[in-house]
């Protein structure tokens, strides 16, 4: 029975996209701050400039659902022009320190329904949104429509132990505490959403091999780091490993 307490406009609302807020929170930082967290970000955000380097220097970049700060710092430092888009003005939290300094643009908006024009940015970075998305499709067609260039997204992928997540959840919450349930994904689930709206994977890295919960539960990066070593070395990260993080390029005269 549909709930009375609401009108018909907002019964017919699609959920809001407000993931973020809970990512930018200083309860979810706190889950990056001890040496194998740390690790997590350098990890990440090596990648991604790595991905990223197929770009000029000074190309504008929007960060969706960036108000982490894992990324937004880091593509400032590498010179891009950066504005992050937030589902909330709380969002904006942890990245006052550049915002005020000019050196970043937030603007609280529906991430579902972007405001921009289509093709208004260089590139488009959505990192620690899509596994918890509302509508993970329309997200992704939103990022592909803004981007001029290029779109990368981190997801954790089935063909990895992220297969077991939802078996070991509640192992997972007693080591991490604060977790939430995700959305895992097949790889051609990613690259279908990405060709079906004018892309195409043009480069794909995975972060680990071994379950991150694991690396959380040693809470030793210097043993962590030791025992990725042999999977990357083997290619089984390659293969086998997750979080997935991939960089789709715009197909055709228009990229």
């Amino acid at each position: 029975m549909a709930n009375p307490s609401k009108s018909h406009d907002e019964a017919s609302q699609p959920p809001r996209e407000d993931a973020d807020i809970g990512t930018s929170s200083e309860d979810y930082a706190r889950r990056f701050t001890g040496s194998v967290g740390r690790w997590f970000v350098a990890t990440q955000k090596r990648i991604a400039l790595g991905l990223l380097q197929v770009l000029p220097a000074g190309a504008s970049i929007l960060d969706v659902g960036g108000g982490h700060g894992q990324i937004a710092p880091p593509l400032i430092e590498a010179g891009y022009s950066v504005t992050v888009a937030g589902s909330d003005p709380v969002c904006a939290r942890r990245l006052e320190p550049w915002i005020n300094q000019g050196r970043c643009h937030f603007e609280a908006v529906n991430l579902q329904s972007l405001p921009y024009p289509d093709h208004s940015f260089d590139a488009v970075v959505c990192l620690r949104l899509l596994p918890h998305s509302v509508d993970w499709n329309n997200l992704i067609r939103e990022l592909c429509r803004v981007a001029r260039r290029s779109v990368i997204v981190d997801y954790p992928s089935s063909r990895s132990v992220n297969v077991l997540s939802n078996h070991l959840f509640s192992l997972k919450r007693r080591i991490e505490l604060n977790t939430r349930r995700y959305l895992i994904f097949a790889p051609y689930q990613i690259n279908t959403a990405f060709l079906d709206n004018g892309f195409s994977i043009g480069a794909e890295r995975a972060q680990f091999l071994l379950p991150m919960a694991l690396h959380r539960f040693t809470n030793r990066a210097a043993l962590s780091k030791v025992a990725e070593t042999p999977g990357r070395l083997l290619g089984l990260t390659r293969r086998f490993g997750s979080p997935k993080i991939i960089r789709a390029d715009r197909r055709g005269p228009s990229a």
